[in-house]
């Protein structure tokens, strides 16, 4: 068996626990085993490629290895719950970086292409380029060292529409006759840097998890294109698997938001004209926890909704410690999961998870919601735009349209917050000043802590 075969063998076997890796990850019971077989995948691809006869300098290899897994193993050990949806950000944006890179190396390492490899320099260099900027925007408003409103300007789709099909002008040009086109490709390099920052800056902050997977998305469409630059079938796989599965995850969160694909694709769909209102004279009630406790005891049925806010308080193992407490006094306790609660898709599962919350105590909120009006109380905890009745009730609101989880309809609502100020999307929540809903200030691990005290 010659080292070819060897090569493809190994890119065969890792396709397989790529499928089989995705594949275990719809389940919380099997996901940490599909983790592991993917990963492993993945090392079985990258020792079958240094075995490649082209590889030609191992020095410069090993040492790239070896200061990237030294990155990658301090970020990963660093960084927290709350700063999960960044890195994962970033690391998009990385393999987006990495795409146009190798796009344009081959502009000078093969200078005569097929016509056919040349548009998939062209498509890598353009995927890679909205992939990176994108990802860096993205990672800026959800750190929020950018605003997380959305920021728009006049004639911004005219723009981003002229700039994409400039980008293809120029694209077909350079196709034609890429050895005398060199100022045009720099030219392509720099204008899907532009279009991946004009494509998510008009983007609100309650549509970061959308963002998230598309990126996801077109980081994988950047590695298949370039799986075919390099002639490597592991690539195109492994690049169409990702492609897809971010497509797929971008429709579910789209059909979660009550929003279009197309809108997230060319236009700022969270930048809907809000029209200005008189600000009400409004007040809302205050509870203790000890008051709180009163109620929570005799209640029969409890149903919590974790936000952001919960992984910025690491509040997940109060939250469990009172759940047992709860149903130890009689009451039915569930947790209305919203497909886009947090700031990437499944943040709150994986946080709940992280306290050994019982998945099958986790229910979807077309679920939840048919059992609200029953339920005794509902604590909202650091969680906002997925239970603000504007989406439902107020045409004006930019959220209007997007299911939520219906709290409001509980007979008692008790909302952990800090304060009254609004969520990321930047919107006022009317919940906080129903009949039935009463705030709880505080930090939500110090105030679950408190009603743990009284139990």
């Amino acid at each position: 068996m010659n080292l070819q075969v060897m090569i493809n063998i190994s890119y065969l076997v890792s396709c397989v626990c790529f499928i089989f890796g995705l594949k275990m990850l719809q389940s919380p019971l099997t996901a940490k085993r599909g983790n592991i077989i993917s990963a492993s995948g993945m090392l079985l691809a990258i020792v079958a490629t240094l075995m490649h006869k082209e590889v030609v300098n191992y020095t410069y290899i090993f040492a790239a290895i070896l200061v990237g897994s030294s990155i990658g193993i301090f970020a990963a050990k660093k960084v927290k719950m709350t700063g999960m949806p960044e890195m994962v950000a970033l690391l998009h944006g990385f393999g987006g970086i990495a795409s146009l890179l190798v796009g344009w190396s081959i502009y000078h390492a093969r200078p005569n292409i097929p016509l056919f490899t040349t548009i998939d320099v062209f498509l890598s260099i353009f995927i890679g380029g909205v992939t990176f900027t994108g990802s860096m925007i993205a990672w800026a408003k959800l750190s929020e060292r950018l605003p997380g409103k959305p920021l728009v300007f006049s004639f911004q789709k005219i723009f981003n529409f002229s700039l994409i099909a400039f980008l293809i002008i120029l694209g077909i040009i350079y196709c034609n006759n890429p050895q005398e086109n060199y100022s045009v490709l720099l030219g392509i390099i720099a204008g899907s840097l532009v279009l991946g920052v004009m494509m998510v800056i008009p983007i609100g902050g309650a549509d970061m998890p959308v963002v998230i997977s598309l990126l996801n998305s077109y980081s994988g469409l950047a590695a298949c294109a370039v799986g075919f630059v390099l002639e490597n079938n592991l690539l195109i796989v492994s690049g169409a698997l990702v492609g897809a599965n971010g497509i797929i995850l971008s429709s579910i969160m789209c059909r979660a938001m009550n929003r279009s694909l197309a809108h997230i694709l060319f236009s700022g769909f969270s930048a809907v004209s809000e029209q200005k209102k008189e600000k009400e004279q409004r007040e809302v009630k205050s509870l203790s926890p000890k008051d709180a406790y009163y109620v929570l005891e005799a209640a029969k049925s409890v149903v919590i909704v974790p936000g952001y806010g919960l992984a910025v308080a690491q509040a997940q193992h109060a939250v469990r410690e009172l759940e047992e407490l709860l149903e130890a006094n009689g009451a039915d306790v569930k947790y209305a999961i919203h497909p886009v609660a947090g700031r990437m898709p499944g943040h709150m599962n994986v946080l709940l998870a992280e306290a050994n919350v019982p998945y099958d105590h986790l229910i979807e909120m077309e679920n939840i919601n048919r059992i609200m009006s029953n339920v005794d109380v509902c604590l909202v905890i650091g969680a906002n735009d997925v239970v603000n009745p504007s989406a439902r009730d107020d045409a004006t609101s930019p959220i209007y349209g997007m299911p939520i989880i219906e709290a409001d309809r509980a007979k008692n609502v008790f909302i952990f917050k800090r304060s009254m100020a609004s969520g990321f999307a930047g919107i006022e929540n009317p919940l906080f000043y129903k009949d039935n809903a009463f705030m709880i200030f505080g930090d939500a691990k110090n105030s679950l802590q408190a009603l743990i005290a009284e139990f």
